[in-house]
């Protein structure tokens, strides 16, 4: 049978959903029985709990990502983009990374598309700004913290060391509590190799709107982690944020300026924008509107979950709360992800399908070596966690949760050799622009200025 003539199941996104469920359907489908195609900008997912620990050095970047073809070897996997869905006729541009767009039928959909970073017109921040959404954004900081560090240790003047060694993130949540932690961690480290840069000299600022930091762990908690950040040095500004940037110049509500070169966002994420171009029904936040089968809203073809997805947590309403949402974490979007796949197959198939409900089982935040927060839940009983045990629950928690056995091995044998060797503190910064150098090697040496009149005669 001809793949033509087989029903295609077409998955939007390759990040944790899209992978999670094209593995499901394609475990559990009989042979011959569907074409699973999976379409994405990337050939890879990105597990992204794990970009902080990148950033600062201890996860190789390449263990991070899960190659889509590798992982995927029985579905069809196109790089590229999903531009429009005309659901009357069945059929989804895609937009290649070379070449025409063309059109793909399919018979089912999966919408799982994820997130973007979540920004405001601010001045100066499209330009400054370095987001953590992507595994290219965290080997780029990196390179960029460490950079400053040399540019800082090279020079006499005040005013670049200034600026060089002053370190702004915006957003207290996960990704900018974890990732001023483990930056911060880094650079204390990477000091003891430059004579002329110490830990003293530099100043990491952490910004939030909000009243708290780590909302996701509890107050109690939350305050432990604001406390201790304090106590290595980092300010922490609160029920603010930031109104310019231009030109690196930073400038809060509360009246704080400061000069930097490095702007890191995560001030939350959003729906990915390219949703309103497919005739999906939304909810007043962007997100594709589904039913608790993971369904979206007046459909019996088309599936969506995880961070594009607006999913009602039943546990949530069962206790009371009728407005109850699930949140966009790892927790969820693996689970999502295996009734999805179940459930694309039973409605395939005729047969009914399943409800997505799933207890919140608590949260885990790294802050740096050793450095951690985790509260557990286990059934009414929340256990609060602090300091080298909650990191250990980190680790072992978002270990376990990296999709295949590959990376799993992969990155515990990271963090057993950073047990024993110390971190690299180098810079790769020209990996950015790797043909810079032969450039100018190539291009035709500059001609001597012509000789004048005067000069020959002379």
């Amino acid at each position: 049978m001809s793949t033509t003539e087989r029903p295609r199941i077409l998955v939007v996104g390759g990040g944790y959903v899209g992978l999670y469920a094209a593995r499901r359907i394609l475990k559990k489908m009989r042979y011959g029985e569907a074409t699973v195609t999976v379409v994405d900008p990337r050939s890879y997912m990105t597990y992204q709990p794990f970009l902080p620990e990148a950033a600062a050095g201890s996860i190789s970047p390449r263990h991070v990502v899960v190659p889509l073809r590798r992982v995927l070897p029985k579905a069809e996997v196109l790089t590229g983009r999903v531009t429009t869905i005309d659901q009357d006729r069945k059929v989804a541009t895609i937009a290649p990374l070379v070449g025409e767009a063309y059109e793909l039928p399919f018979d089912y959909l999966v919408i799982a598309m994820g997130a973007v970073s979540r920004t405001f017109p601010i001045p100066g921040l499209a330009e400054n700004g370095i987001g953590m959404k992507g595994i290219e954004e965290s080997i780029g900081l990196r390179n960029h913290v460490l950079e400053q560090l040399d540019k800082a240790d090279s020079t006499k003047d005040e005013e670049i060391r200034r600026k060089a060694l002053t370190f702004v993130f915006i957003g207290g949540g996960f990704a900018g509590a974890e990732t001023i932690g483990e930056v911060e961690d880094m650079a204390r480290d990477a000091a003891k190799y430059y004579p002329n840069v110490k830990r003293e000299d530099m100043r990491f600022i952490l910004v939030d709107a909000a009243d708290k930091i780590l909302p996701e762990v509890g107050p109690k908690l939350g305050e432990y982690g604001k406390k201790h950040l304090e106590s290595r040095g980092v300010e922490i500004y609160l029920s603010t944020s930031m109104d310019s940037c231009v030109d690196g110049h930073v400038v809060l509500k509360n009246g704080l300026e400061v000069d930097s070169n490095t702007i890191v966002w995560t001030a939350g994420v959003k729906p990915n924008p390219a949703l309103a171009r497919f005739g999906l029904p939304l909810g007043p936040r962007g997100h594709v509107d589904t039913s608790e089968t993971l369904q979206v809203q007046g459909t019996d073809y088309i599936w969506a979950a995880g961070d594009n997805a607006q999913v009602p947590d039943m546990v949530g309403r069962k206790a009371g709360n009728e407005n109850a949402w699930c949140p966009p974490n790892a927790q969820h979007a693996l689970r999502q992800a295996k009734v999805l796949g179940d459930n694309v197959l039973s409605g395939m198939r005729g047969f009914p399908q399943k409800t997505y409900s799933h207890a919140n089982k608590g949260a885990v935040a790294g802050l740096g070596l050793h450095k951690g927060v985790a509260m557990i839940v286990m059934g009414k009983t929340k256990i609060k966690l602090k300091g080298r045990l909650a990191w250990y629950m980190h680790r072992g928690y978002h270990g376990m949760a990296m999709p295949t056995w590959n990376r799993k091995i992969r990155i515990f044998a990271d963090w057993t050799l950073g047990m024993f060797l110390k971190r690299e503190v180098v810079s790769l910064r020209a990996m950015e622009n790797p043909r810079e150098e032969f450039y100018e090697a190539a291009k035709p040496a500059p001609q001597a200025p012509a000789k004048t009149e005067k000069a020959k005669a002379s």
